[in-house]
């Protein structure tokens, strides 16, 4: 899908900038409307350089944030569409089980915005997921809801329903430069576009971006170490393709929070992660030398061996992944402070990819200059201070 070297076609009602898939979420709201909407990629599709790709990934209605848990019901009613639209399955449904000690703030607010009553002990837990061991004192809450989504193949299928709604994707065309103004001008290693209206989702590279058009954000790229372990012995981890997810809150010693996938991508193999990372710039994300300290390995093994003890207690395949992290880890979901028709979706944090039909919804909202579906309070740029000060 690699862009020619003349493009046969440089104005757009809108141009969205990163193909990720909060972008080509934005891009597939966008062509639904009617928008005639260029969506750039700077890489060849598919690629492995954000953080879109892989196979899998958790998605729950359990959130301590009540204006996360709000979004749930229309994220997962959008990904049925999608999933409609392409005769394709894009979601397993498996449970989630949430763990902590009694009483922890977060996962207290969990079990209240899922509107359940019961909190699991060891026993209970045992049933439901044979292969965890909880520690003494501590409780779960099952959010029964949630599951797995097929990452990847969700990622191609949004960009097949914005293609065929008559939406343009160029993927491997660097973006150069952005000259804002009345009509946005985007120039690229393979051409110049012009638009009314820009939206930037560029995950990593979004601070660089908008660092051209005078606003500092305060966004952090981190390595994440993607991390699959192997049972002891076959099958005796229990970790068939519908056990549950889990996900840590409020453990002393997993102060970012572990989380974990059943056995999908590879046989055998459960998906644990530390929800943190290394810091990071995206253009050298693959100079690290193989020998760079991995603390968050530590983290999971000490876990692993506490929690899950049927599994190996070191990584039988690592991979890499790239949040985009803000420091309240909330999204930035708002328009441009100085211009209105540039619109920025950033700062996902590890948490996106379940909400992003929502969130492209969102940003197509703002887009077209039309109120947003949401309260945008805990999104907008100026919750940082000195934001707007770089952008007058």
């Amino acid at each position: 899908m690699a862009a020619p070297s003349q493009p046969q076609k440089s104005t757009y009602d809108v141009i969205v900038i990163g193909a990720g898939i909060q972008g080509s979420f934005t891009a597939y709201h966008l062509a639904q409307r009617h928008k005639d909407t260029l969506l750039l990629e700077q890489f060849l599709l598919p690629h492995s350089r954000g953080s879109s790709h892989g196979q899998s990934r958790i998605i729950r209605s359990a959130y301590p944030q009540e204006y996360y848990s709000r979004m749930m019901p229309e994220s997962f009613r959008l990904w049925q569409q999608l999933e409609a639209e392409t005769g394709t399955t894009l979601y397993r449904q498996t449970g989630l089980v949430l763990l902590g000690p009694p009483g922890e703030p977060e996962l207290e607010a969990c079990r209240r915005n899922l509107g359940v009553d019961e909190v699991l002990d060891a026993s209970a837990l045992a049933k439901c997921f044979p292969g965890f061991r909880m520690q003494a004192g501590q409780v779960a809450v099952l959010d029964s809801t949630a599951g797995v989504l097929f990452a990847d193949r969700a990622l191609r299928a949004v960009q097949e329903v914005f293609r065929r709604h008559g939406g343009t994707l160029r993927d491997g065309e660097k973006v150069l430069h952005i000259e804002p103004g009345a009509t946005v001008t985007v120039t690229t290693t393979a051409g110049v576009y012009k638009a009314p209206r820009l939206v930037i989702t560029a995950g990593p590279w979004t601070g660089a971006f908008v660092e051209q058009l005078g606003l500092h954000l305060p966004l952090q790229p981190l390595r994440i170490d993607v991390c699959y372990w192997r049972e002891k012995q076959p099958g005796s981890a229990g970790l068939g393709s519908v056990s549950p997810c889990f996900l840590t809150l409020g453990l002393s010693q997993a102060p970012h929070g572990i989380y974990g996938l059943p056995s999908i991508e590879y046989p055998g193999l459960m998906k644990v992660c530390h929800h943190h990372g290394s810091p990071i710039d995206p253009e050298k994300w693959d100079q690290v030398p193989s020998s760079a300290p991995r603390p968050d390995i530590t983290v999971l093994s000490s876990f692993i061996s506490s929690y899950l003890p049927r599994l190996e207690t070191q990584p039988a395949v690592m991979e890499t992944c790239l949040y985009t992290n803000t420091p309240d880890e909330d999204f930035i979901l708002d328009r441009h402070p100085k211009f209105s028709n540039i619109v920025i979706g950033a700062g996902f944090s590890g948490h996106g990819f379940k909400l992003a039909p929502t969130v492209g919804k969102l940003l197509c909202e703002l887009s077209l200059g039309e109120q947003p579906s949401y309260d945008m309070a805990h999104f907008a740029i100026t919750r940082f201070p000195g934001v707007l000060g770089a952008a007058q």
